[in-house]
Order: structure tokens, then C-alpha cells, then sequence
């Protein structure tokens, strides 16, 4: 039933009581219907109640949900071909972006910063010829090592190596990935080495 037709039910019931009241007092059959019809408002407004209280439980969901940023994005390295290190890090900038939803993630610094505090899901993968050590590792604020792909040298061929996690982020922490001294990755079109991540649940201070 709609609000506004449980309203007029509970007037419409409430008037009837009031009129019967006055003119029928006297009649015990109709004192028994009397009391039978607020019985029936009675009801009514305890159904009217909870109808109201589910009402607006589900309005303060749906305006939580609405008010959750959503955070979502995934890149590449692009290009075409192999990046290599020298006797320093050389920081990895994503520039093929296939999502940004929310834009946290910068493609022209390769720099994602978590715009709320929760917990993502971050993940990586990097591509690169086997002759030579490859390497793909998530630094945290610019200094905490968090997560590492790095495999050595195999002989003719190439490989795939990937990492992630679930990490519990401040607002503002950064994340960007780094090539390792004196070693490789490679990409194309077809995205072999990327960097993404989403949020699954924002967290109260």
C-alpha cells in the first residue's frame, strides 16, 4: 500500500471513531464496533510505523552508497618495445590508460593517489625477454617497498611475472611502479605489462 493511501485509511478510521463515538455511545453493539475500529488504527499505525522506519533505512543506504567514491583504473606501459634501467630506478609512467574512473591515477606521472581511505586491491604485471633480469615493483609513498615481481635471466624466450594485494591506504598515499637498476620490461598494443587496482571498501578514520 502507498504512503499516501495508508494516511487517508488511518484519517478516514480516525474520523468514523470520532463521529460513531458521538452520535452511538449509548448502543453496545456499537461499542464493540468502536472498538474493533481502533484496533484496526491501531494496527494501521504500527504498520504505518515500520513501513516509515524501512522507508528511511533504505533512503540512508542508498545516499551511502551514492556518497562512495568510485575508484577504479588500469594502464599500460605502451609503446613499443623494451625499457631498460641503468645504475639507478627509473620510475614507470603508465600512459596507455584503459580506465580511470575517478581519476586517482595520473598518467602522466604514473603516480595513483588514494583519494579516501579503505582498503584496494592493486596489481601488476610485467612482460620482458628472458636474457635479461626483469623487474616490476610497487613502491608506497615514495620509499615503502610493497610488492615485487623480479625474475633473473633464463636463456632465449621471454616470461610474464605478476604480483598484488589488499592494501588498507590513507587518504593520500601514493603508489607508483619502478624498474630496478640494470634491468628490463617490455610492452606493446597488447598491454603485457600493467598497473591497476580499484577500491573495494572505504574505512572510517
Amino acid at each position: 500500500m502507498r504512503v499516501s493511501g495508508v494516511l487517508s485509511v488511518l484519517a478516514l478510521a480516525g474520523l468514523c471513531v470520532c463521529v460513531l463515538g458521538q452520535r452511538l455511545d449509548g448502543d453496545a453493539a456499537i461499542r464493540a464496533e468502536l472498538m474493533e475500529m481502533k484496533d484496526t488504527v491501531t494496527q494501521l499505525k504500527a504498520a504505518w510505523s515500520g513501513m516509515k522506519k524501512r522507508l528511511d533505512e533504505a533512503e540512508k543506504e542508498l545516499k551511502e552508497l551514492k556518497e562512495t567514491p568510485k575508484v577504479a583504473f588500469a594502464a599500460s606501459l605502451g609503446g613499443n618495445g623494451l625499457r631498460k634501467s641503468g645504475f639507478s630506478n627509473e620510475n614507470l609512467v603508465y600512459k596507455d590508460v584503459l580506465t580511470n574512473v575517478g581519476g586517482a591515477y595520473n598518467q602522466e606521472t604514473g603516480v595513483f593517489t588514494a583519494p579516501v581511505r579503505g582498503v584496494y586491491y592493486m596489481r601488476f604485471t610485467a612482460n620482458s625477454p628472458t636474457e635479461t633480469t626483469m623487474s616490476s615493483v610497487l613502491y608506497k609513498n615514495g620509499m615503502d617497498i610493497v610488492l615485487i615481481a623480479h625474475e633473473q635471466p633464463s636463456g632465449p624466450g621471454s616470461d610474464t611475472a605478476s604480483n598484488g594485494a589488499a592494501l588498507l591506504l590513507e587518504q593520500g598515499d601514493t603508489l607508483h611502479m619502478v624498474l630496478w637498476p640494470n634491468t628490463q620490461i617490455w610492452d606493446n598494443s597488447n598491454h603485457h605489462s600493467t598497473f591497476s587496482g580499484f577500491l573495494l571498501f572505504p574505512m572510517a578514520q
